[in-house]
C-alpha cells in the first residue's frame, strides 16, 4: 500500500493506493498539493481495483447527471453512502469507480473498475472531489462550480450553469485587464477563515488544466447570464443566498451536509458582495463588470 498525503484549501487528506499505482499517474492533478505535514486528516480514501460491489440491497437515492457523467447514489439505514461513478457519455459512459463512505465521509473506500487508466483517473478524481466536499461541509468550506480570476491579490468568482460562458468571461478579463491570472476554471474551494472569505485553487478544474495550490481573499462573486446588453447589479442577501446554494456541491437530502453548507454561505455573505451580470462575450462586458466589482486597494 502506498500512502500519499495532500493539503487542499488548508485541509489535509490521505489517499492509500495499491502498490501497483503511483499517485502521479493516477491523480496527476493532485501533484501541486502534496504535503508532508502531520496532523489530523479531513478524510482517508483507501483505493483498490476490482469488480463493482453490488448495491442492489441499498436504498437508491437517485441517478444524477454530473457534467455529462452519471453518478448513482445509494444509502444504508446507518447513514453510510455508496456512489457509482461513470465516465461521461462522450467517453462511453462506462462505470469507472464505486465509492463507499461513512455518514461523515471521514473514511472512504474506492473500487476502481475496468482496465483503462482513463477510467481509473476519472473515477478516483471524482470520488475524491465528492469526499472532500461532503467531509468539509461543516467546516465553513464550499466546493463551488465557478471560474476564478485573480487581480491585484484578490479572487473574483464567476458562477453560471455549464455552457453559459464563465470560462469565456474570465479569459476576457485576462485579455483586457492587465495583471490577471486564472486561479481555477471549474471547482475552486471557498472558505471562511477567522471571518475572512478566501478562495483556493484545487485539484479539480474541469476541462482546463489549472491545478494551482494558491489562495486569495475574495473580491466578489458574480452570477453570469447571457444577455444582449451588458448590465450589472449587486444582489440583496436573500437573492445572493438563493444564487450561491445551487452552485455549491451538496446533498439536499443529507441534513448534516446541507445544514453545514447553508451555514457556510451564511458566514460568507456578510463580507462578500454578490453581483448579477447580464452580458455579451465582449470587451465591454469585462469593463462593465470590472468597474462594479473591483475592490480598491
Amino acid at each position: 500500500m502506498t500512502t500519499a498525503r495532500y493539503k487542499v484549501a488548508e485541509h489535509l487528506l490521505e489517499v492509500r493506493l495499491p502498490d501497483t499505482m503511483t499517485p502521479r499517474d493516477i491523480i496527476p492533478s493532485f501533484s501541486p498539493f502534496v504535503s508532508e505535514e502531520e496532523g489530523d486528516v479531513l478524510f482517508t480514501m483507501e483505493v483498490s481495483v476490482g469488480t463493482a460491489p453490488d448495491f442492489s440491497a441499498w436504498e437508491e437515492i437517485g441517478q444524477f447527471d454530473c457534467g455529462g457523467a452519471n453518478h448513482g447514489v445509494y444509502r444504508q439505514p446507518d447513514g453510510s453512502y455508496a456512489f457509482e461513478i461513470s465516465l461521461p457519455d462522450c467517453d462511453g459512459g462506462a462505470l469507472s469507480c464505486c465509492m463507499t463512505a461513512r455518514d461523515d465521509f471521514r473514511r472512504c473506500e474506492a473500487v476502481l473498475t475496468g482496465d483503462a487508466l482513463r477510467q481509473h483517473q476519472f473515477g478516483l478524481n471524482n470520488a475524491l472531489m465528492m469526499a472532500f466536499a461532503f467531509a468539509a461541509a461543516e467546516q465553513d468550506t464550499l466546493l463551488v462550480h465557478a471560474s476564478v480570476i485573480r487581480h491585484d491579490g484578490r479572487g473574483y468568482l464567476f458562477t453560471a450553469p455549464s455552457g453559459t460562458g464563465k470560462s469565456t468571461h474570465t479569459w476576457l478579463w485576462h485579455k483586457y485587464i492587465p495583471g490577471c491570472d486564472l486561479m481555477n476554471d471549474d471547482n475552486p474551494v471557498v472558505r471562511v477563515v477567522e471571518g475572512e472569505a478566501r478562495i483556493y485553487g484545487s485539484p479539480w478544474s474541469g476541462k482546463t488544466p489549472c491545478y494551482r495550490n494558491i489562495w486569495a481573499p475574495i473580491g466578489a462573486i458574480t452570477r453570469i447570464e447571457q444577455k444582449l446588453e451588458n448590465t450589472i447589479r449587486r444582489m440583496a442577501v436573500v437573492e445572493a443566498f438563493a444564487t450561491l446554494l445551487p452552485a455549491v456541491s451538496s446533498m439536499k437530502w443529507d441534513r448534516r451536509v446541507y445544514n453545514g453548507i447553508c451555514q457556510a454561505i451564511g458566514h460568507l455573505l456578510p463580507t462578500t458582495p454578490v453581483f448579477w451580470l447580464g452580458c455579451r462575450p465582449d470587451e465591454e462586458a469585462v469593463r462593465v463588470c470590472f468597474a462594479a466589482v473591483k475592490v480598491e486597494s
